[in-house]
């Protein structure tokens, strides 16, 4: 598959994965900049802007912009602004750890924006289908705001209230308030996917840690079958809904993308893929009020 993709390309873009930017790091005046210690350093954990081109951006999600989707608000420079607000993401570990996280994240928040399979990630940016609630759950602590709705919005749908608050606040938006702003504002959607993938909650840890090596399975994970790898990420995102009823769909999309974007970064994929016969993590929701 990554051969075929290569093969295509233009000259321009037959530079490996991983080649500097044109642009990167930022300049007073806000703008993106090139040379950028960041982008120098890649070798030292350098950021998104040292793993990825635009054009490399662009493969990736080669489809984003088709007349079907709403894609093009997801732009690479939103992407590495939202991505210098959270300094380990992508710069933890060797090369392989950095660009397997950044696969990791892009095949889940694919398989969340998706209009088909494996080439259609970030299609969408609202939840395509809703029931006309507000998604909205009790919460003394991020009590919804009458006449708000808390759908799935933003590379990782993040939806309900007990998110868009510790979202917010965590990035210094008021998401309660206004939640259209995942919606309408890039930079805001990227941090808000961001956030959840880099945030611990409850007794669960966080998708980067899973998938830099960090988290060490406790007694009681490996007793539901909670190993290190990809699976335990998709367990943390959609729990019960997807994972410990056996072979399922959903999981094996999110592998499917996983995998197309790993191929193409060059990079093996790990052990344990699939949720299949994980338990679940449980709910936050209690622990949130």
């Amino acid at each position: 598959m990554a051969a075929f993709i290569f093969a295509i390309l233009t000259f321009s873009s037959l530079l490996p994965f991983g080649t500097l930017a044109e642009q990167c790091g930022r300049q007073a005046d806000g703008k993106l900049r090139p040379n950028e210690q960041l982008c120098r350093d890649s070798g030292r954990g350098g950021g998104l802007a040292s793993l990825i081109s635009r054009e490399d951006f662009e493969i990736l999600l080669k489809r984003r912009t088709d007349h079907r989707c709403a894609g093009s608000f997801y732009t690479y420079e939103a992407f590495v602004e939202a991505a210098d607000s959270f300094p380990a993401f992508v710069r933890t570990g060797d090369n392989d750890t950095r660009k397997r996280e950044l696969a990791a994240f892009l095949g889940q928040t694919s398989q969340a924006t998706t209009d088909g399979k494996y080439a259609w990630g970030y299609c969408f940016v609202e939840q395509q289908v809703t029931d006309g609630t507000a998604y909205c759950t009790y919460s003394t602590k991020w009590p919804c705001v009458p006449g708000k709705k808390y759908f799935g919005r933003g590379p990782i749908q993040i939806s309900y209230n007990y998110n868009y608050g510790p979202a917010g606040e965590a990035i210094d938006v008021g998401l309660l308030n206004d939640p259209d702003l995942v919606a309408t504002d890039p930079v805001i959607s990227f941090k808000t996917a961001l956030w959840f993938w880099m945030t611990e909650r409850y007794n669960k840890p966080s998708c980067h840690e899973v998938i830099t090596g960090q988290w060490k399975p406790m007694a009681a994970d490996v007793a539901a079958n909670r190993l290190p790898g990809y699976g335990v990420i998709t367990n943390i995102i959609t729990g019960g809904a997807e994972c410990g009823h056996g072979p399922d769909e959903r999981v094996k999309d999110r592998i499917g993308y996983y995998q197309r974007y790993c191929d193409i970064l060059g990079v093996g994929l790990g052990d344990n893929l699939d949720c299949y016969n994980q338990g679940s993590f449980g709910t936050l929701v209690d622990v949130m009020k």
